[in-house]
């Protein structure tokens, strides 16, 4: 009988994981749900409820105490800004590469979409960090709406 229980319990289960598009958020953030489009799971409403502003994202994308990007990656746009890094790929053209649903998902947590073996860290999530300083547990690295605005920079990036 506990076989069969267990076995009820993780069907169940299965049914409700974030796979199948229920909400996924720890408590404290917005809630999301993620969507599996062509085998790649995406966000695809924003977080805060509301699009984003790109001339805020770019702010976002810039700033060194926040998103920080350009710390990894290089985007042509910003060249008025220095040092460009050049681990992460180049984010020219990145909006003819995914959508915003699929944007939204990877600076929500990379992984997701790029897998484990990503440098890129996860700007909306508060679990399963490693090595978190005690005054920043429980913090996204990004707000709701500072995620929407950074998604729709990137949407400019055609």
């Amino acid at each position: 009988m506990k076989a069969s229980l267990c076995g009820v319990v993780g069907m169940v289960v299965g049914l409700v994981s974030p796979a199948v598009g229920q909400a996924t958020s720890p408590p404290g953030l917005a809630p999301f749900s993620v969507v599996t489009t062509k085998g790649i799971p995406t966000i695809p409403a924003p977080l805060s409820g509301k699009l984003g502003d790109p001339k805020d994202g770019e702010k976002v994308v810039v700033e060194r105490r926040l998103g920080n990007c350009l710390s990894c990656h290089e985007i042509g746009a910003l060249r008025k800004e220095p040092f460009h890094g050049e681990i992460g790929p180049l984010l020219d053209g990145v909006a003819q590469r995914w959508d915003a649903a699929t944007l939204r998902m990877i600076v929500v947590n990379a992984k997701k979409v790029f897998g484990d073996e990503t440098v890129m860290p996860a700007f909306y999530r508060v679990d399963g960090l490693n090595r978190v300083r005690p005054e920043f547990a429980g913090k996204p690295i990004l707000t709701a709406q500072q995620v929407e605005d950074v998604v729709a920079f990137l949407a400019t990036l055609k």
